[in-house]
């Protein structure tokens, strides 16, 4: 704890102190040696030195020889004897009555004066005498109220009279300063006991003591300004000081002991003092707890934890805490053992004991834990950790590691385990704060030790080929180690490698190497997948080196001896054939690889297709031979090209079209002047894309159309012709890349529907067909050996693209009607690809808005909503919601349009626009339409009558003007009101 938090303020209020008495004066006060010893179960303190006596002076020693009455009355005496010399002299020197009664008053108020100093001086006697009883007491707790009231009756005094009172202070105070240890030293616990029980005895009210509280803390910080240099144990003595004070006076401390407003002090500070006082008292109690804790004192020190003040978090981290220190007791020893230079089995097993000892104290602490009563238990009692401890760290976490494994060396030491061993490790480990992987890997190398003895004994013994079931003879022994059978498995898998890499050590596994290896397989219970597994790896990688020499030796150094080798590799090492094969396929595809690389780098197709030519001579050359080694294969040349995967079947037309794919099929003749063909069983087929495969073999296929070109100065150019042997590399080639037929089909294909598309593209540039192109387009089409159907695929797709064009050109600038649309519908012209759905929308929308504008006046909904929609490909829902927001906003133009044509004397445009304005009515049925000049509607609806409408629209146009029946019958009657008009202005004109 800081002592700084309990610092007071440096000005001390003088008005802070209480007032002086006129008898403290004469007192002296005496020194109380304090108790040297901080720790509950020490000797008791010596008691307080004693008090020196003090003598009475004068008056007192008249008054200590009187008691209350006698005392009483002799104050009487006093004051009757000094009244009657006083009348005597004033008679005797007076002479007259008057005198003499002067005289009596006289002298009568000066034994007054006497008799009260009398009286007066009893308290003083009585503080005396109060005082030289407790010096002449060996030890001032064992005084007792009656002793003190029959002080105060003796002299016929009150205990609150102020100098009896002031004297019980003092010795309340001086108790209580003889009480708290020397600041250097904790709290021992009884002071809060000892110090009530003497505040009893003395009869003392608990604000006279709460006084005496506050002066002594004034003391403690006068001594403090005073004394410099000891400031820390000042603090200290202040904070004990406080702490005590609070026990002593309960919950009345809060008001009792003002230590904030004297003292200048927060309530932070005071509950640190309470606080750290009340861990030191707690922990002292603790000292008496060790390993052999019972459930008596774990009741005792939860009652101490409440008598202390102290938290339930705060006693728990410190039971824990003690706990800790005397597991890290144990384990020092235990450390100490192993690593003794002289260390022997009995240190170890020293060492052992020291952790049975750890695992005995943390089962007692776990059973209390789960005790019924545990709720009166002090507070951390549970399993031992040595988190926040001298073991917690990093640096000392191989010291515990090992420690765990010299208990599971212990546990494992009989060829055994044992249940409570297993239990005793997890407590172990959980004690020692070790991870479950941590701990798992330090048992399984110890116990893999063990299981690799106890398994080598079972084999040089027989014990283990001699049983019935090797599986049950292993899995008995995994279950008496507790050792996992997986991780058995893997051991036998080692021991099984580590033979086998033993016997190979020569290059080759002989008979007696390979029955050894059986034997041993079956003895471990090694699966066959394991076996071939490990064969594959150590084999392997001596095969793998044999192969990659005999690559490395190229084209020219393949010879007799490389072939010896290899075979010898292949066959002595017992690998099968897929395994030998995958090996040699590995490395020979990393050298495809690169060949492939250098193609790609290379700057034109010519020194490409060479770095392809390359690696088919490298494939015929070394990699077949390599093959017919390592399959042991006799090393006649075969005349037969590989077969590709046919799948001519159904593509009889395209193979017999294709001049290029037809030429890829060599006659035999061809074949015997190329020599014998390449092996096709390593390829790149899983080593690279699709893509990048069909794009080599083009590359090559482009090479083998256009010859090798070569340039000379000048910028000059010269083609070499190439016969049909470049085909049949071609041919190698596709076998490399791993290229079925179909995808070697593809290729050419593609070429010639490139070559095909070019030329064509420019003899339909306006995207016409003519007799005379169509004549050309079939020239071009044989010339290439492209089959008819892809030929006309190309031709239509170009023409429809011409097509689509047009078409979308037309609709955007308005040249296209529904008409149109349907003709062209009607001519198989596919309008869904050629025009955009956002232009057939707009095409929608703009035969819409004509019949909206035409004048007929007619709406067909089966035409708009269901047919143009469908001739269009759109969708219905959403061609009625433009119908409804066109007619709705064609309805209002209508009638002002109208309006307008109307004050242009526009008969015409009159009922066109009316007409308009009923079929947008018919499409979205409106309610009557108002007008600022009814004169005009009345206008509209003669000039529409005139018209010689069908009934139902001069109905339905009467409704929507608003007239009535009887206007609309007078307007019928009066005629054509615009045409008079018309005429009264030419006249007037």
């Amino acid at each position: 704890m800081n002592p700084s938090t309990l610092t007071p303020s440096h000005t001390h209020p003088s008005l802070l102190l209480p007032p002086p008495s006129p008898f403290r004066t004469q007192r002296r006060r005496f020194r109380v040696s304090l108790p040297r010893c901080s720790s509950s179960d020490a000797p008791p303190p010596p008691p307080p030195q004693r008090r020196p006596p003090r003598d009475l002076n004068g008056i007192e020693v008249f008054v200590d020889k009187l008691s209350p009455p006698a005392r009483l009355a002799a104050s009487a005496v006093i004051v009757a004897g000094a009244v009657a010399a006083g009348y005597g002299l004033g008679s005797r020197f007076g002479g007259s009555r008057n005198a003499a009664l002067g005289g009596a008053v006289a002298l009568g108020a000066a034994g007054g004066a006497a008799a009260y100093a009398l009286n007066a001086t009893a308290p003083q006697v009585a503080a005396v005498n109060l005082h030289n009883y407790v010096a002449g007491v060996d030890d001032p707790s064992k005084l007792k109220k009656e002793d003190i009231d029959a002080i105060a009756s003796k002299y016929g005094v009150n205990k609150q009279d102020e100098a009896f009172k002031a004297e019980i202070c003092d010795i309340y105070a001086e108790f209580v300063s003889s009480v708290f240890p020397p600041a250097g030293e904790d709290l021992r616990g009884d002071e809060v006991d000892r110090i009530v029980s003497f505040k009893n005895s003395l009869g003392i009210d608990d604000p006279d003591a709460a006084n005496m509280h506050m002066e002594i803390g004034r003391k403690i910080f006068r001594q403090r300004l005073e004394v410099r240099e000891d400031d820390i144990e000042q603090r200290r003595a202040f904070q004990k000081l406080i702490y005590v004070s609070n026990l002593v006076f309960g919950d009345a401390s809060s008001f009792l002991l003002p230590w904030k407003r004297v003292f200048k002090v927060t309530d932070s500070q005071i509950e640190v003092a309470v606080r750290d006082n009340a861990q030191r008292l707690y922990a002292s109690k603790l000292k008496s707890v060790g390993r052999d804790i019972d459930a008596e004192q774990l009741v005792t020190l939860r009652e101490a934890q409440r008598l202390c003040r102290l938290s339930d978090e705060l006693a728990e981290n410190l039971f824990r805490g003690h706990t800790r220190k005397l597991v890290e007791v144990n384990i020092s020893v235990a450390l100490g053992e192993l690593k003794s230079r002289t260390r022997s089995v009995t240190g170890v097993k020293q060492a052992v004991e020291e952790l049975d000892r750890v695992l005995a104290f943390n089962n007692l602490l776990i059973s209390f834990k789960n005790h019924p009563d545990v709720d009166r238990f002090a507070r951390g009692v549970g399993p031992v950790s040595l988190v926040g401890g001298e073991y917690d760290g990093d640096r000392k976490m191989e010291d515990l590691k090992l420690l765990y494994r010299a208990y599971v060396s212990d546990a494992l030491s009989g060829g055994r385990i044992e249940d409570s061993k297993l239990a005793g490790l997890n407590q172990l480990r959980n004690i020692f704060g070790l991870g479950k992987r941590e701990a798992e890997a330090i048992s399984l190398d110890v116990t893999s030790k063990v299981y690799r003895k106890r398994l080598s004994q079972a084999v040089s013994g027989g014990e283990l080929e001699m049983a019935d079931s090797k599986a049950a003879f292993l899995q008995n022994l995994c279950d008496e180690l507790h050792f996992d059978p997986t991780k058995a498995s893997e051991l036998h898998e080692e021991i099984y490698r580590q033979k086998l890499q033993q016997y190979v050590a020569d290059g080759e596994l002989s008979d007696e190497n390979v029955a050894a290896l059986l034997r041993l397989r079956v003895m471990l219970c090694v699966p066959q997948q394991i076996v071939e597994a490990a064969h594959a790896d150590i084999c392997g990688s001596l095969f793998e080196k044999t192969v990659k020499e005999a690559i490395a030796s190229g084209v020219d150094g393949y010879d007799a001896d490389v072939k010896l080798a290899v075979r010898k590799a292949a066959h002595g090492l017992r690998l099968s054939r897929e395994t030998a094969m995958s090996i040699a396929g590995k490395a020979v595809r990393k050298i495809f690889v690169t060949y492939i690389k250098r193609s790609r780098a290379a700057g034109n197709r010519t020194e490409s297709a060479r770095e392809l030519k390359k690696m088919i001579a490298f494939n015929t050359l070394v990699v077949t031979e390599l093959v017919e080694d390592i399959k042991g294969e006799s090393a006649e040349v075969s005349t037969e090209e590989p077969v590709i995967e046919d799948t001519r079947e159904t593509e009889d037309e395209e193979w017999d079209s294709l001049q290029t794919l037809e030429k890829i099929r060599p006659n035999k003749e061809l074949v015997a002047k190329m020599g014998k063909p390449g092996q096709t069983e390593i390829t790149l087929k899983d080593d690279l894309p699709e893509r990048d495969r069909a794009d080599l073999y083009k590359t090559y296929l482009l090479y083998c159309l256009t010859g090798e070109v070569t340039r000379v100065p000048f910028g000059a150019q010269i083609t070499t012709k190439k016969d049909d042997s470049e085909y049949v590399l071609l041919n190698q080639l596709g076998g490399i890349l791993g290229l079925s037929g179909k995808e070697i089909m593809e290729v050419h294909r593609g070429l010639a529907e490139q070559a095909f598309r070019q030329q064509a593209e420019v003899i339909l540039a306006d995207g016409q067909l003519t007799k005379a192109r169509v004549e050309q387009l079939n020239n071009l089409q044989k010339q290439v050996g492209l089959p008819q159907e892809y030929a006309q695929k190309i031709i239509k797709s170009i023409t429809t693209t011409k097509m689509a064009a047009a078409i979308e050109t037309a609709v955007s600038q308005g040249r296209l009607n529904i008409k149109q649309i349907r003709e062209l519908k009607e001519a198989n012209v596919d309008l869904d690809s050629m025009v955009s759905e956002n232009l057939r929308e707009i095409l929608f929308k703009k035969t819409v808005d004509d019949i909206f504008s035409s004048g007929t006046g007619e709406f067909d909904e089966e035409e708009v909503y269901e047919k143009i929609p469908l001739d269009l490909n759109i969708n219905k829902e959403k061609a009625r919601g433009v119908v409804r927001e066109l007619a709705l906003t064609r309805l209002s133009n209508s009638l002002i349009q109208a309006v307008a044509l109307l004050r242009q004397r526009n008969r015409a445009g009159v009922v066109s626009s009316l007409n308009d304005l009923l079929a947008c009515d018919k499409a979205v049925p409106s309610e009557k339409l108002s007008w600022e000049v009814p004169e005009e509607l009345s206008d509209l609806y003669s000039v529409y009558f005139k018209s010689d409408p069908t009934p139902e629209k001069l109905s339905r146009l009467q409704y929507l003007l608003g007239i009535n029946d009887s206007t609309a019958a007078s307007l019928r009657e009066s005629g054509d009101r615009l045409l008079e008009t018309a005429e009264e202005e030419e006249f007037v004109f």
